[in-house]
Parts: structure tokens; sequence; C-alpha cells
């Protein structure tokens, strides 16, 4: 087995066995096949998994949290007891719960990494965005349930792989914590059968066997040491290590005949991501005019980029390019705030306009001419990050002008000219807009996540534009 083959424990009710199923299951995993790479994760903070495998008092190299906050799974594994891969526990993955938003976070990770073998997850009785995570990258699940109220449950789980359009294949359900002793009259001899019969009338399917409660095993989490033993070294005169025994050679020999897995599908997805947001990002680049439009200095090269500082696009995407920062900054000044003199780059009103473009949105647009003068005008909207208009105001532009003893086209006509004119014919119903960037990467802007969110500002911002553009 080249690539991981995933299992998730997983049940929203509580008190099922889930820690103790996925612990055991590991460790007779490779009491299987010594030789078979078994690595072990924890979302629960009880801790257990930790107590098992560590080996002495080594601190640990880093936790879950550190594993979907972007470390490498190379990074953060341990090797533990019985010969079993874990990345510790952790008691803060709360703290990045709300910034969560996606089911694809660990799969992305353990994709990346060079794992093999077998990964086990032990998730929490809750269906929050970590159990989600370990969910979407399984290609086993392993429902535990011990009484009706666990098996009503599982219709939650196999809800989530619907929404998510994955196949319910992966969900098998595994009766645990079966009293033997008890005995029913009827079609139904004991729980075990009961459960089975219930799940296979909804529609779940089974893994064969059960796990039996038994109170030889649930002693083994108490002693004077504060180790938890498992099964296999302890329990081997108990049913449940038979138990133990049979569903460890299902999932192996589930995961050996497994012709595809559900990280290599997650990586040719992401391959296929990359390659698309590559395509993307050089059809952009492709369509940046290459010279600023104000003075004329070419930014875009064909194998690098000069400094820019804004990037400009008009509304309906026919035209797109950079601006020179001091181009952008002295036709704010010259024509919005009626500044004559040229502005110097360290004067502190060009350092504070900088800081505050940073969180600023500008759009220039046609004005109906003033039929009493003859003049042309633009109107230059500023909004902010939200989208909140903060200021606009009517400007007149001439085709030349006389400034600092130079005649020539202004600057605010070879920028219009260049993005609101088609033939040098306004279009009226097309507008500019403009956003400060990073001034060292300026291509960024260009990047799928980047671009979507430009465009997205520049859609919300132009729905609140006024039809009129004399309103």
């Amino acid at each position: 087995m080249l690539e991981p083959y995933v299992v998730t424990v997983s049940s929203e009710k509580g008190g099922v066995g889930k820690t103790t199923l996925a612990t055991n299951l590991a460790i007779y995993l490779k009491a299987l096949n010594e030789e078979l790479p078994v690595t072990l994760f924890s979302f629960d903070n009880h801790f257990s998994v930790d107590r098992m495998f560590r080996l002495g008092r080594t601190l640990p190299k880093g936790d879950m949290l550190d594993l979907l906050s972007g470390t490498p799974v190379e990074h953060l594994l341990e090797l533990g007891e019985y010969g079993v891969q874990f990345i510790p526990s952790s008691r803060k993955l709360e703290s990045i719960a709300s910034r969560m938003n996606r089911y694809d976070i660990l799969a992305r990770a353990l994709a990346g990494s060079t794992l093999k073998g077998i990964v086990i997850i032990d998730t929490r009785p809750i269906l929050d965005i970590f159990t989600q995570n370990a969910l979407f990258a399984s290609d086993r699940v392993i429902v535990p349930v011990k009484d009706t109220p666990s098996l009503e449950n599982c219709r939650n789980l196999y809800d989530f792989f619907e929404d998510q359009g994955l196949s319910k294949r992966p969900l098998r359900l595994l009766p645990c914590l079966i009293d033997s002793r008890v005995h029913y009259d009827g079609p139904f001899k004991n729980a075990y059968q009961l459960l089975k019969g219930y799940a296979i009338n909804r529609g779940y399917r089974c893994l064969e066997g059960y796990i039996a409660k038994s109170p030889k095993v649930e002693s083994l989490n108490t002693n004077p040491e504060g180790k938890i033993y498992p099964v296999l070294t302890h329990g081997r005169g108990t049913n449940v290590h038979f138990q133990f025994a049979h569903l460890a050679r299902q999932i192996f020999i589930g995961a050996k005949d497994e012709p595809q897995r559900r990280l290599d599908e997650i990586r040719q997805g992401l391959e296929q991501q990359e390659q698309t947001r590559d395509e993307n990002f050089h059809t952009r680049r492709d369509l940046v005019l290459p010279d600023c439009p104000i003075c004329g200095r070419q930014l875009v090269r064909h194998n690098a980029m000069e400094p820019a500082s804004y990037f400009y696009t008009t509304s309906d995407h026919q035209v797109a390019g950079f601006l020179d920062e001091a181009c952008f900054s002295s036709l704010v000044f010259r024509h919005c705030y009626h500044t004559q003199k040229k502005i110097s780059p360290t004067d502190p009103l060009v350092d504070l306009f900088r800081e505050s473009a940073l969180r600023s949105y500008f759009v220039l647009r046609h004005a109906d001419d003033n039929p009493a003068t003859g003049a042309h005008n633009l109107l230059f909207y500023r909004f902010d990050d939200e989208g909140f208009e903060i200021s606009h105001k009517s400007i007149e532009y001439r085709k030349n002008e006389t400034r600092f003893l130079h005649k020539g086209p202004s600057a605010l006509y070879r920028l219009a000219s260049q993005t609101l004119f088609s033939e040098d014919t306004p279009i009226k119903e097309r507008f500019l807009f403009i956003r400060r960037i990073n001034s060292e990467f300026p291509e960024e802007i260009l990047l799928d996540e980047n671009y979507a969110r430009l465009d997205a500002a520049m859609q919300y911002i132009g729905s609140k534009l006024p039809s009129n553009p004399e309103d």
C-alpha cells in the first residue's frame, strides 16, 4: 500500500467506545503486519492517545493544532509504543474552530504529506468542523453504536456525506459495548442482532461482528501507573481480543483491496486546481496592459514585473493593468484635493494617503457633460473595505493642460482614455475600479483567490453606484 488509507472512528453519541476502538485498532493492525505504517490522530482532548503511546517523558514536537495551522505532518509525527506513530492531542483546537470554514483542510495536509500505510482518526462526540474534516478525508468510517439513540445519530453522518456529494460507501456501523448476557425472545436473540437488524432496516451497512462489553477491558484504563493498557497485551483471555483481531483483519484487507484512495482523489483535485489556477493567472497576466497609462512607464515585462502599487480593471474586465504609485497619488491630489504644486513622495500627506488607501477602493466613471460650459466630467468615488462610500466628487477633465511648464495630455485624460473610452467614444456603462496592492509582488492580485475577492468587491460596489451618474 503506497498511499495512506484513512480510517475515521466517529459517532455523535458519547460513551460508545470511540477512543478504545481507535487506539486498539491501531495496535492490532500493527501486530497484524509489523511492516505496515500505522498512524493515529485524535481530535478529542482527553489525551488517551498520548497516555497510551508516548515513550518516556519526551516533549512533543507539536500537536493537532499545529497540523491544522499548516505545519507539515512530518514535522509533528512521533513514534510511540507498539510501533504506532501519532500526533499529540491539543486543548486549544477551539481557538481555530471559527477560522476553519472548509472541510478539506485536513485532507489537503494529509495529501501533501509522505504518510504511508493506514491512518486512524479519533473524533469528538459532535459533528463539528474537526469531525467533518476527518470524514471528508476518509476511506472508511467506523461508526460505533451501542444502543438505539446512538443508532439514530448516524443519520447526521450520512447527511454530511450526501450534502458534500460524497459516496456513502465508506460508512460502516459497528455494534460496540454489547452486553452478551442480555437475550431477547423473538427474531432478535441479543442486542447485537437487534442493532444490526435496525441498522440494515434503515439502509446502513455494518462491519462483520461486534465489540463486546467487558469489565476486564474497562479496567485497563485505571491502574496505579496512570497508563492505558491495550487489549492485545492485557486482554488476551477475553472475547474482545478475538473481536478486535477480526476487526483489524477486515480493515487491513479492505485497505489492501481498495483500488482508489480518497487522498488520491484529493491530490488529483489539488493538482487540477493548481493547473487551473496557473492557467487563470497567465490568462489574466496576458490581458494586462504593460505600461502605466498615466506616465507610460513599462511595468509588465516578459518574465518580471516592476514595482507597482495600484491595480485597475474596468467593470467589464476588458481592460486591466497597474499604476505607478506616484502617478496615482499625484492625480488624486491634483484633481480631488486641488493641490497645484508637485507633491514630493516624502510629503507626510502622501504617507497618510498611502496608508489609508490600503483600506479603500477607488472608482472612476463618466458623468454627463455640462451643457452650459461644454466641460467633460468624471465622477471619482472612494469606498472603504466594507463597501461603504466615503466620498465622491465630480472632476472636470481636459485633453490637454499646461502644468509645471509642460503642455500635453493631462494625467486624468490619459488614464480615462485608455480605460473608459473605446475608439475615442466614452463607454457610459463602464467604470474603472482601482485597488492598492502589494507593491513588491503586484502580480499576486492576479491569483484566483485574490482576484475573486477583488471582483466580489467590484460587483458589490458596482451595484451601489447610482444608475444616473449625476445622482
